[in-house]
């Protein structure tokens, strides 16, 4: 798992599509993608044509939480799932 940067301004916890989160974070959108559907992540929103928006203070809190338990404790996702 790539670092994830923590180093960006949420102005009135501004919702943003996928791709800007996974910009924000350096992750690919895939992973975002998998994280929701494996329910670790939950989009807070969506745009007019179906598009996810996902509330980035809140996803970054999720991931900064699996990357440590991933990278710290050498958990596993089956394992962190039930930790969140």
């Amino acid at each position: 798992m790539r670092k994830i940067k923590t180093g960006f301004s949420t102005p009135n916890s501004k919702l943003v599509k996928i791709g800007t989160l996974a910009a924000m974070f350096n992750i690919l959108p895939s992973t975002i993608n998998f994280y929701t559907s494996e329910g670790f992540l939950r989009a807070d929103g969506r745009t007019r044509g179906g598009y996810r928006l996902y509330d980035p203070a809140k996803a970054m809190a999720t991931l900064k939480k699996i990357e440590s338990l991933q990278n710290k404790k050498r958990f596993s996702l089956k394992e962190i799932k039930k930790l969140i």
